[in-house]
């Protein structure tokens, strides 16, 4: 309330002045602010764990893949920086993917909505109040990412370890069914606390980090099983970063060593190289400093038409 001036022998008047409009503004940033940071907080419970499993379960990967040539990785030189470095390859395009994935599933669920009129959306909040539903799908899902470790275990039971291995109806129905029986009264005791509903998604990532770097795993053994036999590597080997560096051998004189062959390189660790003889089919290790490497390019050597590797073996 403001008094205006007025002369000694008149009457005193109050004027009020309407009171300033509050401004919304402020509240409605601090609420989107809340939003994004909830949702990279959401996205970061299930990334995080995924990756950290996947990382792992590539390593064995390395492990397998150069246990097919009879050496260690870190024989090949390939230690756990040199690994990140190359498994960061794999990792970031397959999030990239999946963000792709996961962004047309919410522009098709926003589509769906415009067309019901709010339908689909009611239904989808409906069924995230119910912690049985919610529990039972994470249960399911957990159940299926067990079909990487089952494909991997019958890949390496097979017979034939080229030959492909493939997944049945049946075994999908149980290993869901499994999932549901085992996780579903667990998951469902963790959605009654907010720190319960954080564990689950970092159990549900963690779970679907392992299924997917079991399938990789054994992808890249028989990657490695290819390389092994034909001398060629695979899309999925080169995208882990698998180096299929080939040379020539000459000694420190220059002189030309076992007949100017082609040599793989695998790598080199403690001034010995690692070479694996396709036309032998042998791996054997030599000394860096009484060897030089001529001619040395990624891509394999021109080759005729089914060419196997062990044509000059005794």
């Amino acid at each position: 309330m403001t008094f205006r001036p007025f002369a000694p022998d008149s009457p005193s008047q109050e004027i009020h002045e309407p009171p300033a409009p509050v401004t919304e503004q402020p509240q409605k940033e601090e609420e989107e602010r809340a939003s994004v940071l909830d949702l990279l907080e959401k996205v970061g419970s299930i990334v995080v764990p995924l990756g950290v499993t996947l990382y792992a379960l590539l390593y064995m990967g390395y492990q397998g893949m150069y246990a097919i040539f009879g050496i260690t990785p870190e024989q090949a030189g390939i230690d756990q920086s040199v690994l990140l470095g190359r498994l960061l390859g794999t990792i970031l395009p397959m999030l990239i993917l999946g963000a792709i994935a996961i962004g047309i599933l919410v522009s098709l669920g926003w589509l769906l909505n415009v067309i019901t009129r709010g339908l689909v959306g009611r239904m989808l909040q409906r069924t995230r109040e119910r912690p049985w539903i919610v529990a039972a799908v994470a249960a399911a899902w957990a159940g299926a990412s067990y079909l990487g470790w089952l494909y991997f275990t019958t890949a390496l039971d097979a017979a034939d370890p080229t030959a492909a291995v493939t997944v049945d109806v049946d075994e999908v129905l149980i290993a869901v069914g499994l999932g549901v029986l085992a996780y579903l009264v667990p998951f469902r005791l963790l959605r009654r606390r907010p720190m319960g509903k954080a564990g689950l998604k970092v159990l549900v990532g963690a779970l679907t980090g392992i299924g997917l770097g079991y399938i990789l795993m054994i992808q890249m053994i028989y990657g490695s099983i290819t390389v092994l036999e034909k001398g060629e590597s695979t899309a999925l080997l080169d995208a882990v970063g698998f180096q299929t560096q080939w040379a020539k051998l000459q000694d420190s004189s220059g002189k030309p060593l076992y007949d100017s062959r082609w040599m793989m390189v695998l790598g080199e660790n403690e001034g010995g190289y690692a070479i694996y003889d396709c036309d032998k089919a042998q791996t054997f290790r030599k000394f860096s400093e009484s060897t030089i490497l001529s001619e040395v390019q990624m891509f394999g050597p021109d080759r005729e038409k089914g060419f196997t590797c062990g044509s000059l073996a005794e």
